[in-house]
């Protein structure tokens, strides 16, 4: 009986023993690593979600950066293009009236050497302009604005030169053109000059405007047309200021010496300031016109009458 007993509490000891063991050795250690994936596991794949879904949200902002980055480079490259398309038409068109300055215009001064007088006239090759073109007429200078100095064409219209070139090239420059209904001697009571008024540059009649500035007219005064004739006119500005494009002053006709006197002074009334120079039923006229830039049915005028003729 004690034996048996006794092995039965040995039993029994070896069963508590056994549970100790388990609470304080080596099978808590693995109880405890077969609690911890059950705590640990879904965490686990939490975190590995969270940094796919991190990873697929980086990836996706990468991508948009990369496309927002090509439209902005390809609209970079449409405006430079298009810059390029609108400035290039200027820098060719100012290039070829370089060229025909150069061809066609010789000051006495850059004689001297040559045995000439030098006394800074201005010479015209009026052969050489008209071998370039049959349509030249005349050439028109400013002392300044120095960059008013062309060749002035005259068409059957006035539409052509409005986007040829002298040398017969589309651009938006133009030409200088006599009004299609104007002597080519100039002649007429009144004959007008019409020149762009560039957005870009300073080519053409861009610089007309300066003459909004009375000053500016009193230290200027004059402008110059010379004629393949061999004369050179000078013109002294009486009028500068804004008109509308249908109004009176365009008038080229003039019936009676009464309606033509009353239009000098429609002139003079239409200007910024008052110039003290006669003016008469004789006199002679040039109107150079141009665009204003501002509103599509003004112009800006300047008007200058005949004071000689040499």
């Amino acid at each position: 009986m004690e034996s048996k007993k006794t092995k039965g509490r040995k039993v029994h000891t070896n069963s508590k023993n056994s549970s100790k063991t388990n609470r304080s050795g080596n099978p808590k250690s693995i109880q405890s690593n077969r609690k911890n994936p059950a705590k640990s596991g879904p965490k686990d794949y939490r975190d590995q979600a969270r940094n796919s879904k991190n990873s697929k949200g980086k990836k996706g902002r990468s991508v948009l950066s990369t496309v927002m980055m090509v439209i902005a480079g390809g609209v970079l490259l449409f405006s430079l293009y298009q810059i390029v398309m609108m400035v290039a038409p200027y820098y060719t068109g100012g290039q070829e009236y370089d060229k025909v300055k150069e061809m066609a215009v010789e000051s006495k001064e850059d004689t001297d050497s040559s045995g000439d007088d030098g006394d800074g006239g201005f010479q015209v090759d009026f052969e050489a302009l008209l071998a370039q073109n049959p349509d030249t007429v005349a050439w028109i200078r400013m002392e300044e604005p120095a960059v008013i100095s062309y060749p002035v064409v005259k068409s059957l219209d006035n539409e052509e030169y409005l986007t040829k070139t002298f040398s017969a090239n589309d651009n938006k420059l133009g030409a200088i053109f006599l009004d299609m209904r104007n002597n080519t001697s100039f002649t007429d009571r009144n004959s007008f000059i019409y020149g762009h008024n560039l957005k870009v540059g300073g080519e053409m009649f861009s610089q007309l405007n300066a003459y909004a500035d009375e000053e500016f007219c009193r230290q200027h005064p004059y402008f110059y047309i010379y004629t393949p004739d061999g004369a050179e006119k000078v013109y002294q500005v009486f009028s500068a200021g804004v008109v509308a494009a249908d109004s009176d002053n365009y008038n080229i006709t003039y019936s009676t010496e009464d309606i033509f006197l009353r239009y000098l002074e429609l002139c003079r009334n239409s200007s910024n300031y008052q110039v003290d120079v006669d003016l008469n039923a004789g006199s002679r006229i040039v109107s150079l016109s141009t665009c204003t830039n501002v509103n599509e049915d003004e112009r800006f005028l300047v008007q200058g009458v005949l004071i000689e003729e040499r």
